[in-house]
């Protein structure tokens, strides 16, 4: 998932809970926070209502084109998928629509559902609402976000248009629909696979999986300013852009952890200095990212309100390897050797972030703390391979990040290091706000390496690999915005797909994270941690395992 100004967290050490088959079953709920947490799971409802800041989402909110974190924040409220994740430990748990995700052969799933759960206009929740969902959120003229997450179901390509090498239709889509997906009946659906993967069902409480009712289709428009779900809060109000929107309890939910308070008022405050001055004030209640500069007065300043776990979130700078600058790998990897990832880290961020020597996080099973040969600090080799290129170092090099973030520091020290070490003079481009940010990304209006974030969609090392480099994962039906492409990359991450068990589909992903190291089309920064606060107006705030806010959960004390 991209980040904005979000940090992400997660749990402990991640499996990949990879197995033949995968049943549903009571897993006990949903648990809690790690120590520090807030979470109470005794807590009584008690009505109310509070607040919390996020940025102004990508696009409307429509699920298979919500790939990001600020909108996924408002869909995780609104929406309940086939399975949910553990607060602790990340594993799939059936709290959620299905009943059981069954298969004999990791190709052909079967997905049965429990009977019951209706949307928010009180359509049910049925085998058509997904397989409806999903064919529409792959079909390339739809243009959804988050299209590239279907991409392993029979008949895919047949739902994509051809287009010529400036993303212009050249012959529409074969197919309407993927020949994969099948209604068995009104609670039974099949879904075939292009080849094994045996994680599938791990995969599939991401958001780009959820269920849309039939009132979707009559107006898409409508739908993705005030969207009609099935999870615990329903929208009481069209979302506005720099203004938010306002949730209310769904009286008729039909998952366990029903919402504790009335309603929600989700704002959108896009500087996060503004955002920390309102939650001080008790102006906001909640807040799951802080300034740096606030990082070590923090704790003090809220004590028990401050909440700090280890996070799944990446930072780093993507290279626009479209631009014939950066062609060379060469030039990537002698930018990535002139940054002094340990020293950043510890100035600007008081050492709460950790420097990134792989793409995996470490809290995910696979991560490697030593994975990055280029990542290393060493400024005269990077001059003297950035020599052999005959990169012109007269011209600046435009470093973009998003607007009202908190970026701005760090992304000063990456350029001021590129300068020290390799005579580079940059160029801030921090003027976009993060719903401009990303389609000029995807659009390859990046004119030099840009600030991204990452957080898991899903507990795999896979999941930092395939939706952000691979070839089938290209902008705009995926997330590779450095428009990277290198097959022996994706050979091993297929091969790692296919694994039967976590020792092998380990070892073919650390092969794949091992190619795409060497060719750098990303500068690797830092892994987070989450810092929260929240105003004493409201108890019980939990960061999820994903960083999302729990809102259900949110006790309103004042």
């Amino acid at each position: 998932m991209r980040m904005t100004k979000r940090a992400r967290v997660a749990a402990s050490v991640l499996a990949l809970a990879l197995g033949a088959a995968a049943c549903g079953g009571d897993d006990g709920g949903s648990g809690g926070g790690d120590s520090g947490s807030g979470f109470n799971p005794d807590a009584e409802v008690t009505g109310g209502t509070f607040s919390i800041s996020i940025n102004n989402p990508e696009n409307p909110l429509l699920p298979a084109n919500t790939t990001e974190s600020e909108g996924n924040q408002v869909m995780s409220a609104l929406f309940t998928g086939l399975v949910n994740y553990n607060v602790d430990t990340t594993e799939v748990e059936y709290t959620g629509v299905a009943e059981e995700i069954t298969s004999e052969d990791n190709s052909l799933w079967t997905v049965k559902l429990k009977d019951g759960w209706t949307f928010q206009n009180g359509e049910p929740v049925d085998a058509e609402s997904f397989v409806n969902a999903w064919n529409y959120g792959a079909l390339s003229t739809n243009a959804q976000g988050g299209s590239y997450f279907f991409s392993n179901i029979v008949g895919y390509d047949e739902v994509q248009a051809e287009t010529d090498d400036e993303g212009n239709i050249t012959a529409p889509p074969a197919a309407q629909t993927m020949s994969g997906l099948k209604v068995v009946d009104p609670l039974t659906f099949t879904v075939e696979l292009a080849e094994p993967f045996a994680q599938f069902p791990v995969t599939v409480g991401y958001t780009a999986f959820y269920p849309l009712p039939d009132a979707f289709y009559e107006d898409t428009e409508a739908f993705g300013r005030k969207p009609i779900g099935n999870g615990p809060f329903s929208a009481a109000t069209e979302f506005v852009p720099d203004e938010g929107i306002t949730l209310q309890k769904f009286a008729d939910y039909a998952g366990e952890a029903e919402a504790k308070a009335d309603t929600v008022e989700v704002r959108v405050i896009s500087d996060i200095n503004t955002a920390y001055a309102e939650v001080q004030g008790n102006n906001v209640d909640v807040l799951d990212v802080i300034p740096a500069e606030a990082i070590t007065s923090a704790p003090d300043e809220f004590g028990d309100r401050f909440l700090e776990r280890e996070s799944s979130s990446f930072q780093y700078m993507g290279f626009p390897t479209y631009d014939p600058r950066f062609e060379d790998k060469r030039v990537r990897q002698a930018f990535s050797m002139a940054i002094d990832r340990e020293a950043i880290t510890e100035t600007i961020f008081n050492g709460t972030r950790a420097p990134a020597f792989s793409v995996v996080s470490p809290v995910v099973n696979g991560s490697r703390d030593d994975a990055c040969e280029y990542c290393k600090y060493d400024p005269e080799a990077a001059k003297a391979l950035l020599e052999e290129t005959g990169f012109d170092t007269s011209q600046n090099v435009d470093l973009w990040f998003n607007a009202g973030g908190g970026h701005d520091e760090w992304v000063t020290a990456v350029g001021n290091q590129l300068r020290q070490n390799l005579g580079i003079n940059y160029t801030l481009q921090g003027q976009l706000d993060f719903a401009e940010y990303l389609p000029k990304g995807d659009a390859k209006g990046f004119t030099g390496p840009f600030r991204l974030g990452w957080s898991m969609d899903y507990p795999s090392p896979q999941n930092y690999l395939e939706p952000l480099y691979s070839t089938s994962a290209l902008a705009p039906a995926g997330s590779n915005q450095t428009f990277y492409s290198n097959p022996e990359f994706d050979d091993l991450v297929s091969q790692g797909n296919q694994a039967e068990n976590d020792e092998e589909a380990i070892e073919l992903y650390q092969q794949a994270e091992d190619v795409l190291l060497e060719d750098m089309p990303i500068l690797p920064m830092f892994f987070g941690r989450v810092q929260a606060v929240h105003s004493e107006n409201v108890d019980n705030v939990v960061v999820d395992a994903f960083g999302t806010i729990n809102l259900a959960g949110i006790t309103v004390t004042s």
